[in-house]
C-alpha cells in the first residue's frame, strides 16, 4: 500500500527490479544533487540499497534531497529503477507529515484560476522582494526562486475568442494539450503551438482540461495525482479517441507518458491510450520531417542560441528532437548545453531548504547559456525555462517559438 491507501503496483515493479542493481555507483556519480550537496546521500544508498531493509518508511531522510530528476534511471546499465524507487518511498516517508507548502504548490489550476483576473497585481507581488521574504517565513518558497509569470488571459480564452481559422486542414484534426502552465502562465507558447500546427495543415482541437497532476505527485500526493490525471484523460479522450494529441508542455507529458504508471501505479485503460497517443510537439514535428512531411520553407533566423533538453524530456527516451528540428533552420546555430540538470526539478527549486542547492546544481548551465547568447535561449519545460531565465539573466523560451518565428508566423 502507498502512503495514501493505494493499491502501489507501480511499487512492487520498480522494487522487482532493485535486485538487479550490481552497485556499480554510475547512477552516484552522475547524480547532479549529490554532487553539489553532502545533504543528499546518494540515489544508490536511498534507493535499491535502502529499499531492502524499509518496511513502512525510509531509513534515511537524506531521501527528501532527491530531486526526482530520473537521471539515475537513465544512467543505470542494469535498468533498476532508481527514481521511481526513491519518489515512491519518499510520498511514504512524508505521509504523516505533508507540509502546506507542498499541498499548496501543487494547486496549479487554482493558482492559474486567481492570478489571471489580477495579473498585474499578482506580478508586482511576486517581483516584490519584501513580500516574497514574508512568504518565504510563512510558506516556506525561497524569496528568490523563479516564478510562474501570470498572464491577463488564459490560453484557453484566447482560442475561444479568436477567429475560427478558415482552413483547409489537410491532415486532419489532432488534439492540443496546453498543461497548467501553458493554460494560465506560458500562453504566448501554446498559442504559437497552435498557429504552427494550422501552418502545417492540421485542425487543432482544444477540449476542456484539467491539471495532469504532476505537481501533486512530485511532492508525494499520490492520490489527489492519480484522480487528476484520469480526469484529464477523460477530458482528452472526449475530442477523439484515434487522434494524435500534441503538447508544447514537455513535463506533462512525461506525465502522461510514463511517470503516471511508472512512478504511482496507476493501471487504466485510459492512461495507457492516452499515454500511447501523446507527443511532445517538436518530437512530432520531427517525426513529420523523418516522414518527409515537414515543410522546411523556413526563413533564415541569423542566431547563435545555447539549447536546454531537461530532465522530463530526457526520460522519455525520445532523445532531443528539438535540436534535430531546429538545426533545418538556416542561419540558425543551436548550441546543445550539454548540462545534466538546471536544478529546478519542478517545483524542487522552489523550497527554501533547496533553493541553494538548486541554484549549485544550475550553475553549469547558467554559465554556459551566459556565456553563448546575452539575447535567447530555448529549453523544452515551463519551470525549467523559468529557472534558467531568472539565473542567467537571459530570456528562454520553448524552440516553437523558433519555428514559429521561421514559418513567418510571428
Amino acid at each position: 500500500m502507498n502512503s495514501e491507501g493505494l493499491e502501489f503496483a507501480g511499487h512492487a515493479l520498480s522494487r522487482a527490479s532493485l535486485d538487479s542493481c550490481v552497485k556499480c555507483t554510475i547512477c552516484e556519480t552522475q547524480c547532479p544533487v549529490a554532487a553539489v550537496t553532502p545533504l543528499f546521500t546518494g540515489p544508490k544508498f536511498v534507493g535499491p540499497q535502502a529499499e531492502r531493509f524499509r518496511d513502512g518508511e525510509s531509513v534515511d531522510h537524506s531521501l527528501d534531497y532527491c530531486s526526482s530528476c530520473g537521471i539515475c534511471t537513465l544512467v543505470c546499465p542494469q535498468g533498476v529503477q532508481i527514481a521511481e524507487l526513491n519518489s515512491q518511498a519518499r510520498a511514504v516517508m512524508k505521509a504523516d507529515h505533508m507540509p502546506l507548502r507542498d499541498r499548496l504548490i501543487g494547486q496549479t489550476v487554482l493558482m492559474g484560476t486567481l492570478m489571471t483576473p489580477v495579473a498585474p497585481l499578482a506580478r508586482a507581488v511576486l517581483n516584490n522582494k519584501p513580500l516574497r521574504k514574508v512568504m518565504e517565513v510563512v510558506v516556506g518558497v525561497h524569496a528568490d526562486a523563479p516564478m510562474p509569470p501570470p498572464q491577463s488571459q488564459t490560453f484557453e480564452s484566447w482560442f475561444a475568442k479568436r477567429a475560427t481559422p478558415a482552413g483547409p486542414f489537410p491532415r486532419g484534426a489532432v488534439v492540443f494539450f496546453h498543461g497548467c502552465a501553458g493554460g494560465y502562465f506560458e500562453v504566448e507558447t501554446s498559442k504559437k503551438s497552435v498557429e504552427v500546427l494550422e501552418r502545417l495543415g492540421f485542425e487543432v482541437l482544444v477540449p476542456k482540461q484539467g491539471c495532469c497532476g504532476l505537481a501533486q505527485q512530485s511532492n508525494g500526493l499520490f492520490k489527489q495525482a492519480s484522480a487528476s490525471v484520469l480526469k484529464l484523460c477523460d477530458d482528452l479522450r472526449s475530442a477523439g479517441k484515434d487522434l494524435t494529441i500534441i503538447s508544447s508542455s514537455g513535463s506533462c507529458t512525461g506525465m502522461l507518458k510514463h511517470e503516471a504508471s511508472e512512478i504511482m501505479g496507476v493501471e487504466d485503460e485510459r492512461l495507457r491510450d492516452v499515454g500511447t497517443r501523446t507527443r511532445d510537439i517538436m518530437e512530432f514535428l520531427l517525426d513529420l520531417h523523418e516522414a518527409g512531411e515537414l515543410p522546411t520553407d523556413f526563413a533564415p533566423v541569423e542566431m547563435t542560441v545555447p539549447y536546454h533538453a531537461p530532465c522530463q524530456l530526457k526520460s522519455q527516451g525520445i532523445g532531443k528532437p528539438a535540436l534535430e528540428v531546429l538545426r533545418l533552420i538556416p542561419g540558425l546555430t543551436v548550441v546543445d548545453s550539454n548540462a545534466t540538470c538546471c536544478g529546478i526539478a519542478g517545483t524542487y527549486g522552489l523550497k527554501k531548504e533547496k533553493y541553494e542547492v538548486a541554484q549549485a546544481v544550475g550553475k553549469p548551465l547558467f554559465d554556459m547559456v551566459k556565456a553563448t547568447s546575452s539575447e535567447l535561449a530555448l529549453c523544452d519545460t515551463e519551470t525549467c525555462r523559468w529557472q534558467i531565465e531568472q539565473s542567467s539573466g537571459v530570456k528562454t523560451e520553448h524552440p516553437i517559438w523558433m519555428i514559429h518565428k521561421a514559418y513567418g508566423l510571428s
